[in-house]
């Protein structure tokens, strides 16, 4: 036997299961049938029910029961406990058949226990079972029910169920065309399953194009002659069955609205309690609507068809906002807000770790956080957006409510941030992959978003100072009450390391410096030109302004460098001084930084001012080192140099070798020196060595007599010679100073004293700071102190200069800078018109 004959009782059909509807149907019926004879049986004469009569127009009437239902399930057993039915009056000329009578009386007492039991899925389920004959509608429109509001809940009610009906045989019909489809289908390879993939997505693709939103224009449904109490009408919102308790409010108004006329200036207590109670109500109901809308892209299969009424509901209250009784605000308003309240909801809800946890704390977020955005959108573009009308700009509502409640969660999340990486993730999210393919760009959402804007709307400056803060990490440690702002200086810090590593690797250790194309170099000039280039690449992926910034930024704090590398080189290298390692090491970073200046000459477009102030702080370093080479040079020559031109020099060559020795091994080290400090380094020391070997014959320290002169000349020409040689390998640009030696030994050499004054020119030409008291010195050198051809030499001197006037070149400045000792000889400063006058030897 069947076990809904045996038991009725278990045969309770759950309406939200997943019973197909066949046998939903036949176990309702079976359940109504046996409820009709259980209520038959006890209404019968003897039995425990109310008395039934019938009147001579074949009418029932009598009394229901004290209690209805609790509950819509209890409806099906309960519904014919009583058989006095007082619903309505049927015509006598009209003959109906079994079904419809025992359809029609379930539908008066269904109605008469509870009003607000059409809006319950429970009902909307079992009308469609119990509903095989749509003509039912048209036989309940020719009935004449007593209570007006029941014969509207009942067409309404039938409505409805005939809808259903219709769904539930089109859906029984495309189950069964699908399950033919499915018997013909035979699966022969891999190709024909990727087929049934393809087809199974264009058919989804298409129902998705089938959709349609709701029409603009609606019909308001019958509003209630008279409302239900406060209490139902509140039960009714609690319950979610709003376009009933919506109507029964809209009831209530109208009884508040009349009453306020009649009653005019002069309001009675019963009409301000009333006005209470539809404040109360609509509070409820707006409360109830924002928690739905709310929860409606997170909840969507429970809320999808409560937001049809919703809609109404708002455009209705629209349309009513200037009557009396509503209450105050936009209830269009009030939904935007709730559509931002669930958007920023879902946002705060994305997982968030602690960044002691995970060092790519933020990243991680910002990808689930992107995840989570379009995943929510695209399920407003496909289900949502349809049960709304198009005023509501659904889509376009909640891409703006995504913009506000993000760029809010971002002002939350940077306090957070105390790390350069994570900045700068920060604002590569907001600036390029918010608006990118990843987010709101994606291929899902552009058919949608091609009208709408994908910029985050950002507190006021909210970018700049997140710039700012980015940049800050980039340049200096902060004291520790600015910790918060800036706990690190990225850059600061890599330049304080590399100065570690060479003091660790080279300097502590005493370890030669490498080379690196036949040059001493230090690798470190690379390293910081990496770190900075990557940040500046970086930096302009996001923003041009933000690269340019970076730039500037940088070398800011790379100007400061040179300075402190230098303050640490000598503290830590000066005891090496004047070993060769010392000298290595001037050069080493002569080069290094040299390489240094190079690299951020790229940047002299971008920041002109920055690089100039940092190029002069490079030039005054490589100047340091190269000024500490000269003076390690001149200190070891110095003794050497003194001792030139003197006896000891003119039979000894000890001195020179020490000189020519201490030269060429400087020679050597240029030749490990780039460009273009060699060619400054070596034009210096050119020069020095001649003003400081020449200028002994300044000095009056010796004279040569007995023909001795002849031996200075030859060794005068002999050494600057050599010395030439290796300022030539030097590539000195004073090839004016190669020529000196050979014309000052030239006049030295001369047998015949009265020869020297035809020699004169071409020194005098070539050095024309060459004046008399440095001929008077070289004259002396030789010997030649006084007498009748010493002054015809100086008076040759007069001529030549005389001959030069003007035209003197004043770049070459050579005896100028020498110190000349003065002769205490008087006789030897006198004019020569004097002179004639005196005796000859």
């Amino acid at each position: 036997m069947d076990r809904s004959t045996e038991n009725p009782d278990e045969d309770r059909v759950s309406l939200r299961s997943n019973k197909t509807p066949a046998t939903m149907k036949e176990g309702v019926l079976l359940s109504i049938r046996k409820s009709f004879q259980r209520g038959a049986e006890r209404s019968s004469p003897g039995g425990k029910g109310s008395k039934v009569t019938a009147d001579s127009g074949g009418s029932v009437s009598g009394a229901m029961c004290p209690q209805s239902p609790s509950s819509p399930s209890e409806y099906r057993d309960e519904i014919c406990c009583e058989t006095r039915f007082t619903g309505f009056n049927l015509p006598q000329d009209q003959k109906h058949s079994k079904h419809k009578l025992f359809f029609l009386d379930f539908l008066a007492n269904l109605l008469s226990f509870s009003p607000n039991v059409q809006q319950t899925d429970a009902t909307w389920w079992l009308i469609g079972v119990l509903h095989p004959v749509p003509t039912l509608i048209a036989d309940t429109q020719q009935y004449q029910w007593k209570d007006p509001n029941m014969a509207a809940s009942a067409d309404s009610l039938l409505k409805r169920g005939a809808s259903i009906y219709r769904s539930l045989r089109q859906n029984a019909k495309k189950d069964k065309e699908k399950t033919c489809r499915q018997e013909l289908l035979v699966p022969v390879s891999e190709g024909s399953s990727g087929e049934k993939k393809e087809e199974k997505e264009e058919k989804e693709e298409k129902e998705e194009e089938e959709q349609e939103e709701i029409e603009e224009t609606y019909t308001l449904p019958q509003i209630p002659h008279t409302p239900l109490s406060v209490m139902q009408i509140n039960k009714l919102i609690e319950m979610e069955v709003l376009e009933e308790a919506h109507l029964n409010l809209l009831a209530l108004r109208q009884e508040f609205q009349q009453e306020q006329k009649q009653c005019g200036d002069d309001s009675s207590m019963e009409l301000a309690k009333k006005e209470k109670d539809l404040s109360l109500l609509y509070g409820e109901l707006r409360n109830k609507i924002n928690g739905i809308v709310r929860d409606s892209n997170s909840l969507p299969s429970r809320n999808k068809a409560l937001l049809v009424h919703v809609a109404r509901i708002i455009q209705e209250e629209e349309k009513r906002a200037e009557e009396p009784g509503g209450l105050p605000g936009s209830w269009m308003e009030a939904w935007r807000e709730a559509v931002a309240e669930g958007v920023q909801a879902k946002v705060e809800s994305v997982h968030l770790e602690r960044r002691e946890q995970n060092t790519s704390w933020l990243a991680v977020h910002l990808g689930l956080l992107g995840k989570a955005i379009v995943e929510d959108l695209e399920n407003v573009s496909r289900d949502l957006r349809w049960s709304y009308p198009p005023s509501f700009t659904v889509f376009s509502t909640y891409v703006k409510s995504y913009h506000r409640a993000v760029g809010q969660h971002l002002k939350k999340v940077e306090q957070q941030v105390t790390e350069q990486k994570d900045l700068y993730a920060l604002l590569d999210w907001i600036i390029h992959r918010y608006r990118s393919e990843k987010i709101m760009g994606s291929l899902s959402l552009q058919a949608d978003m091609k009208d709408e804007s994908t910029d985050l709307q950002l507190e006021d400056n909210f970018l700049k100072q997140l710039e700012d803060k980015y940049c800050c990490k980039l340049k200096v440690k902060k004291p520790a009450s600015d910790a918060q702002l800036c706990s690190a200086g990225d850059m600061r810090s890599m330049l304080d390391r590399v100065i570690e590593l060479e003091y660790e690797e080279h300097w502590e250790k005493r370890e030669t410096p490498e080379k690196e194309d036949d040059f001493l170099n230090s690798q470190f000039h690379m390293d910081i030109w990496t770190w900075v280039e990557g940040k500046v690449k970086l930096s302009g992926q996001i923003d041009a302004q933000l690269k340019q910034r970076v730039i500037s930024s940088c070398l800011e704090e790379l100007k400061q460098f040179p300075v402190r590398f230098e303050s640490e080189l000598r503290n830590h290298c000066s005891a090496l001084k004047p070993q060769t390692l010392w000298t290595e090491y001037q050069i080493t970073y002569i080069n290094s930084f040299t390489s240094l200046q190079e690299h951020m000459e790229g940047y002299r477009d971008a920041c002109p001012d920055q690089v100039t102030v940092f190029t002069q702080k490079v030039e005054w370093l490589t100047g340091s080192l190269r000024q500490g080479l000269e003076d390690q040079f001149q200190e070891d020559v110095k003794p050497y140099l003194r001792r030139m031109m003197t006896k000891k020099w003119l039979n000894i060559d000890d001195d020179f070798e020490q000189l020519y020795s201490r030269t060429k091994l400087l020679s050597e080290h240029c030749a490990v020196m780039k460009p273009p400090h060699v060619q400054t380094f070596a034009n210096q020391l050119h020069l020095y060595t001649a003003r400081e070997y020449f200028g002994q014959l300044m000095k009056n320290n010796y004279s040569c007599k007995n023909q001795k002169h002849e031996k200075a000349a030859s060794k005068i020409h002999k050494q600057w010679g050599k010395l030439s040689e290796l300022f030539e390998n030097m590539e000195s640009i004073h090839t004016w100073l190669y020529s000196v030696g050979d014309q000052l030994s030239d006049i030295i050499g001369q047998k015949n004293k009265t020869d020297i004054k035809n020699h004169l020119q071409p020194l005098v030409e070539h050095y024309q700071d060459f004046s008399r008291k440095h001929l008077v010195a070289v004259l002396n050198f030789r010997g030649l102190q006084r007498g009748r051809e010493h002054r015809l030499i100086l008076q040759r001197l007069t001529e030549l200069k005389r001959e030069l006037g003007s035209a003197r070149d004043n770049s070459h400045v050579l005896f100028g800078d020498m110190q000349v000792t003065v002769n205490t000889d008087c006789l030897s400063n006198l004019p020569f018109s004097c002179l004639n006058f005196l005796p000859d030897n």
